[in-house]
C-alpha cells in the first residue's frame, strides 16, 4: 500500500489533516500498433491509484532523450510539484540510456518528486537503498561517459592513421554554384535567393 503523508508530525498537538502524495504515471510505447493499458494495469496492481488525469502516455522511440519526449517534458515543467510521485513501470521511461536516466532522476529528485521504477529490486529510488542504487547508477553513467569519449579518440585517431581528412566535407558544388552566379553579375542576396541558399552561406563561398 502507499504510505500516507500528514501536514503536521504525528506528536502534533493540533488536528492533523490527512494528505494523500499526488501520484502520476508516466508510460511510453514505441509504435502506433502499442497501448499503455497494460503497463497502467501492471502500476495499479502494485498498488499506486493514479488516476487517470495522472497518466500521462506517449508514444515515442527510446532511443529519444528524456526531456525531448513532448508529453514526457511537458509532465516535469508544468505538472509535477514538490512531493508529488512519479510512477513508472520500467527504468527505460526515464532516459535514452543510464546518462540520460541517471540526469532525469537528478532533475526529478531535485524537484522534490519522489520516483518509483516498478522493474528495480528498490523501487522508491528516494529511500536510502534507492539512493544507494543511484550512486551505482552515477558510476555506471560515468564508466559510459568515458567509454564514448575513447571510442571517439579511437575513431579520430584511425581517420588520422588513414590519411582522410577530419572536419566538414568541403561543399565544392555550392561553391561552384554561387561562383557561377557571382560571374553572371548577380548581388549576394540574389544568388541566396536563386540558389535557395542562405546569405551566410553565399557570402562564404564568394570569395572562394
Amino acid at each position: 500500500m502507499i504510505p500516507k503523508v500528514y501536514d503536521a508530525p504525528l506528536n502534533d498537538s493540533k488536528k492533523r489533516v490527512e494528505y494523500i502524495m499526488r501520484i502520476f504515471a508516466y508510460c511510453r510505447v514505441s509504435t502506433t500498433e502499442q497501448t499503455a493499458e497494460n503497463q497502467v494495469i501492471a502500476i495499479r496492481q502494485k498498488g499506486y491509484e493514479v488516476i487517470d488525469s495522472r497518466i500521462v502516455s506517449e508514444t515515442v522511440s527510446g532511443s529519444v532523450e528524456a526531456l525531448k519526449r513532448e508529453k514526457f517534458k511537458m509532465l516535469i515543467n508544468h505538472q509535477l510539484e514538490k512531493e508529488d510521485m512519479l510512477v513508472v513501470l520500467k527504468l527505460d521511461r526515464l532516459g535514452r540510456d543510464n546518462i540520460d536516466v541517471q540526469s532525469t532522476i537528478n532533475l526529478l529528485t531535485g524537484k522534490g518528486v519522489k520516483v518509483v521504477c516498478l522493474d528495480l529490486p528498490v523501487a522508491d529510488l528516494s529511500s536510502a537503498e534507492g539512493k544507494l542504487m543511484l550512486q551505482m547508477f552515477s558510476a555506471f553513467a560515468e564508466f559510459e561517459r568515458n567509454r564514448i569519449r575513447e571510442r571517439t579518440k579511437e575513431g579520430l585517431e584511425r581517420v588520422k592513421a588513414e590519411g582522410r581528412k577530419l572536419g566538414r566535407p568541403v561543399a565544392k558544388a555550392t561553391t561552384l554554384s554561387v561562383q557561377a552566379k557571382k560571374a553572371e553579375g548577380l548581388s549576394q542576396s540574389r544568388t541566396a535567393e536563386v540558389l535557395d541558399l542562405g546569405i551566410a552561406t553565399v557570402k562564404r563561398h564568394w570569395n572562394k
